[in-house]
């Protein structure tokens, strides 16, 4: 079985690695898409899709984990066709795994079976609370994969979020 996760991964964190296990001990293999890939140098998104899929490749390596594909999706601005393009940037899926009910409602429309996810500490394992932190100077990397903390370290990935922060 094929199994496709959409999230922003800004950062990428401890929340979403879990996620990608427990969707992997289910799927033979998972398509991650990298959305809003469009969004950059922002408050919400001070990633590049770019430096967001190569967090989660390091994370992956790291991990050993090997049965993923990673595809950067931008945004159409339009609910209702946003399955159909994502399903013309990456290869055929079998289920798609969601804690967002947009995501889920709209997959679910296209079609597609959709196995909702529960998010994990949600309040802490949240990419809004990471940057936060980051903004704030207080203590983050506790929330994310050790490879994300190096890659950040290496591209000034804090300074990045407090260029964009309004704190």
């Amino acid at each position: 079985m094929s199994a496709l996760l959409i999230g922003r991964f800004q950062p990428f964190h401890k929340g979403h690695l879990a996620v990608i296990k427990k969707i992997l001990s289910e799927a033979d293999e998972l398509i991650i898409v990298v959305g809003s890939s469009q969004h950059r140098d922002a408050e919400d998104n001070p990633f590049s899709a770019d430096v967001r899929a190569e967090m989660i490749r390091r994370v992956l390596e790291a991990e050993g984990i090997s049965s993923v594909q990673i595809f950067k999706v931008p945004d159409i601005g339009d609910d209702n066709r946003y399955p159909g393009h994502v399903m013309e940037h990456v290869p055929s899926f079998d289920v798609v795994y969601s804690g967002n009910s947009l995501v889920q409602r709209l997959f679910g429309a296209a079609g597609k079976e959709v196995r909702k996810i529960s998010l994990i500490k949600r309040d802490e394992y949240s990419g809004t609370e990471i940057r936060r932190r980051m903004a704030a100077g207080e203590e983050w990397k506790h929330l994310v994969p050790e490879a994300v903390v190096k890659y950040l370290n290496e591209i000034k990935g804090v300074e990045r979020v407090k260029k964009f922060s309004s704190l």
